[in-house]
C-alpha cells in the first residue's frame, strides 16, 4: 500500500496513541453544514465549497438563525458530530472515508473535510468555524487516520489485497472446471453414441435377451472434478474462510480502498482568497 497520509515535515502529533484508540478526543465547533462535491480531494474543490456555505450561512443569520454548536469526537474509529448538549450523533464519518483535510491559514477558525458519504457514495464537504483550533483539529484528524490505519494492517488488512487476488483466482478455476466438466460430458455422449452405432453395425451383435440394446458405459460424473491440469479443485479458503463471511470481507475491501486512497492534510497551505498575497 501507499503511505496512507501526506503531511507537513514540520507538523508533529498532539495527542498520545492511548488517547486516540481508548478515548477520544473533544472539540467544539460551529458546524456551517455539510455540500457535495465532485472530487474527493483538492483546495479549489473545499474553498467553493466553503464559500457557498458561508454565503448559505449569511443569509441564514440574517434571519435571525444562529449557527449551530457541534461537539467534535476524534478516535480511530471515526470523526462524530454530536448535538453538544443531548449527545445525540448528527453525523459518524468513518476515517477511512475521509479523503481530505485542511484549515484555512487566512481565517484561523476554518477547517473542513471531505467524507464519502456511506449511503449515497457521494463525496460531502463538512465546513466548520472552531475557534482557531483548526489547525489542531485538523492534525488531530490526520493522527487518528495514521493511527487507524496501523490498526487496520495489524489486524489483518495487508492480507485483504492478497485475499481478493485468491478470491478471483478461484473463481477463474472453477469456471474452467466447470466448462472442462462439460468438454467431458460431451465426449462421453460422444463416446456412447459411436458405441451403441458400432454395436448396431455389427454383424456379430446380438439383441439382449429383453431385446435391448446394451447399457452405455457409466458416466464419469461420478469421479473426483479435477481441473485441465489433472489437479484436485484449488480451495484457498479451506483453513480459514470462516475469518472473513461476505459481509466482513466486503468491510474490509471498502476499508482497504480508503486507506489505500489515502487521507491528503492541506495545513497551512490552505487559503480561502486567491488574492490574498500570503497565499
Amino acid at each position: 500500500m501507499n503511505r496512507a497520509f501526506s503531511r507537513k515535515k514540520d507538523k508533529t502529533w498532539m495527542h498520545t496513541p492511548e488517547a486516540l484508540s481508548k478515548h477520544y478526543i473533544p472539540y467544539s465547533a460551529k458546524f456551517l453544514g455539510s455540500t457535495e462535491v465532485e472530487q474527493p480531494k483538492g483546495t479549489e474543490v473545499v474553498r467553493d465549497a466553503v464559500r457557498k456555505l458561508k454565503f448559505a450561512r449569511h443569509i441564514k443569520k440574517s434571519e435571525g438563525q444562529k449557527t449551530p454548536k457541534v461537539e467534535l469526537q476524534i478516535s480511530i474509529y471515526g470523526v462524530k458530530i454530536l448535538d453538544p448538549k443531548t449527545k445525540e450523533v448528527q453525523h459518524n464519518c468513518q476515517l477511512h472515508r475521509i479523503s481530505f483535510c485542511a484549515d484555512d491559514k487566512t481565517d484561523k477558525r476554518i477547517f473542513t473535510f471531505i467524507c464519502k458519504d456511506s449511503e449515497s457514495n457521494k463525496h460531502l464537504c463538512y465546513v466548520f468555524d472552531s475557534e482557531k483550533c483548526a489547525e489542531e483539529i485538523t492534525l488531530t484528524i490526520g493522527q487518528a487516520f495514521d493511527l487507524a490505519y496501523r490498526k487496520f494492517l495489524e489486524s489483518g488488512g495487508k492480507d485483504v489485497e492478497t485475499r481478493k487476488q485468491i478470491a478471483g483466482l478461484q473463481k477463474r478455476i472453477q469456471e474452467l472446471e466447470t466448462e472442462n466438466m462439460e468438454l467431458k460430458n460431451k465426449v462421453q455422449d460422444l463416446e456412447n453414441q459411436l458405441r451403441i452405432t458400432q454395436v448396431n453395425s455389427s454383424p456379430s451383435s446380438t439383441p439382449t435377451r429383453n431385446g435391448t440394446q446394451p447399457p452405455p458405459v457409466p458416466s464419469r460424473s461420478a469421479e473426483i472434478k479435477r481441473d485441465l491440469f489433472g489437479a484436485e479443485p484449488f480451495d484457498p479458503f479451506s483453513c480459514g474462510a470462516g475469518d472473513f463471511p461476505p459481509d466482513i470481507q466486503s468491510k474490509l475491501d471498502e476499508m482497504q480502498e480508503g486507506f489505500k486512497m489515502g487521507l491528503t492534510l492541506e495545513g497551512t497551505v490552505f487559503c480561502l482568497d486567491p488574492l490574498d498575497s500570503r497565499c
